[in-house]
């Protein structure tokens, strides 16, 4: 029997069909979960420092070390996380996660002293780390093998969409200027914290079954390459397996490039502007506002269209349109002043397509090419990729354009070409896959029921 849809259901799949929008039925309190994740990051990034500097005695440099100090801290924390999403599964890492963060939220709220600011820092680090290294394999797990491209381009998009609010709502707080006002946001995002934790929690949307993650007709991804000596049919566990995978070490090592690419706009687009380009300042808000809304507008549009072709040729492309807009940025120290608008705004629009390609496939493959039963520890490898490039990314790239302007943008062009030959036949099926390999001791696996809200 053929089901019935009503006009308007009909209607509203129709233009999530022509938007490139995954099927949300059921999904509710995944997406609110993810929605007030990211507006409680965009309130947290916009206005943390100000915050210490008005509830403490503290300086502008003391409480800037402090929180440096904290996400240093966090920076081996990955690894440590993987075997606990191995055992537990992606919703209770990621619900954890939520609620670690509102433990240090609380903790910012009674902070005084530098060493106070530090330990909540790194308490924040370690549930934000929690919460995106359990939230791409629950994305796989809610796509259940369908339009897994248009879901994390939709969960880019949501992100950028929150974090432009949250960063809005920031602003308001921080034209109030009172104390009470700046710890009633914080008491605020520990609120809506923790109920995004219960939203994760108490999500039946997913199916953790293997035939969830791979989906119909599709084929598996690859086990990694086993290690001579090694019985066929066992599956291997821990960190030693990971680092043998050469083929999702190349990921790894290509999200790098993708990692450093992330921070022109935090770290260095401003002072370059500044200091190197005769433009005024307002340039670098519009260009942070250009960026923003081509994502929040272009990025499930784009995900439709990713989803029709292999991750790998669409990475090549999204590095080959980062070096483009670095080559601009550099090139804009010999252009007239009257070109170098249009040049920053060139740039912008090749830099925001690098990053509306790059994400979706880079999110996906991080979790598809790991074995089910170790993909935690893949992650584990995967994120220091992110934490590592973040960590070391203020320090190089302003160490650069302090010896030279144009040097940042040559090392940004070299990694994103030198890591284009990284990607190629890295999205590669595996030509026959070890049914007992898929057969053996793995994680605990969460049953999920439908979910009706939404």
């Amino acid at each position: 029997m053929v089901p019935q849809h009503s006009p308007a259901h009909s209607a509203w799949r129709r233009i999530q069909t022509a938007w490139g929008l995954p099927d949300l039925a059921g999904k509710g309190r995944f997406v609110t979960a993810n929605l007030i994740d990211s507006l409680g990051n965009g309130l947290v990034m916009a206005f943390t420092v100000v915050f210490f500097v008005k509830t403490t005695s503290l300086s502008l440099v003391a409480v800037g070390a402090a929180l440096t100090a904290g996400q240093l801290l966090a920076l081996p924390v990955p690894p440590f996380i993987g075997p606990l999403l191995d055992k537990y599964g992606p919703r209770t890492v990621v619900a954890v996660g939520n609620w670690v963060s509102v433990a240090g939220f609380i903790g910012f709220l009674f902070s005084h002293a530098a060493w106070q600011i530090v330990l909540w820092q790194f308490v924040v680090q370690l549930g934000s780390t929690a919460f995106w290294m359990g939230n791409s394999p629950l994305i796989v797990l809610v796509a259940r093998g369908v339009e897994r491209a248009r879901w994390f381009g939709f969960v880019r998009a949501l992100r950028n969409v929150g974090i432009g609010f949250g960063g809005a709502a920031s602003a308001v707080a921080l034209s109030i200027g009172t104390v009470a006002g700046l710890r009633a946001v914080m008491v605020i995002n520990v609120v809506t914290f923790a109920v995004a934790g219960w939203l994760v929690i108490t999500f039946r949307g997913a199916d953790t079954s293997e035939a969830a993650d791979t989906g119909p007709g599709e084929p598996k991804p690859a086990e990694p390459e086993q290690a001579a000596g090694e019985p066929t049919g066992q599956p291997s566990g821990g960190y030693r397996t990971v680092l043998k995978d050469t083929r999702y070490l190349r990921l790894v090592a290509t999200n790098i490039s993708f990692a450093f690419a992330s921070t022109v706009i935090t770290v260095l687009l401003a002072v370059y502007a500044a200091d190197n380009l005769d433009v005024g300042s307002w340039i670098v808000g519009v260009l942070v506002v250009l960026n923003t809304v081509m994502v929040a507008l272009l990025q499930t549009l784009a995900s439709r269209w990713i989803e029709a072709r292999r991750p790998a040729r669409v990475l090549m492309l999204a590095l080959l349109f980062n070096a483009a807009a670095f080559v601009v940025f550099g090139t804009l120290l010999v252009l007239p002043g009257w070109a170098v608008i249009a040049g920053l705004l060139i740039a912008m629009v090749l830099y925001t397509v690098a990053e509306i390609l790059g994400s979706p496939p880079t999110s996906e493959l991080s979790v598809v090419m790991a074995p089910e039963h170790l993909r935690g520890r893949y992650l584990g490898v995967y994120q220091m990729s992110w934490s590592v490039g973040g960590a070391l990314a203020p320090a190089l790239l302003t160490a650069l354009l302090e010896g030279g302007a144009v040097l940042p943008w040559v090392f940004l062009t070299a990694i994103s070409v030198l890591a284009v030959p990284l990607v190629l036949g890295i999205d590669r099926r595996a030509a026959a896959t070890s049914e007992a390999a898929q057969g053996g001791d793995v994680a605990p696996v969460e049953q999920l029921d439908g979910d009706a809200v939404g």
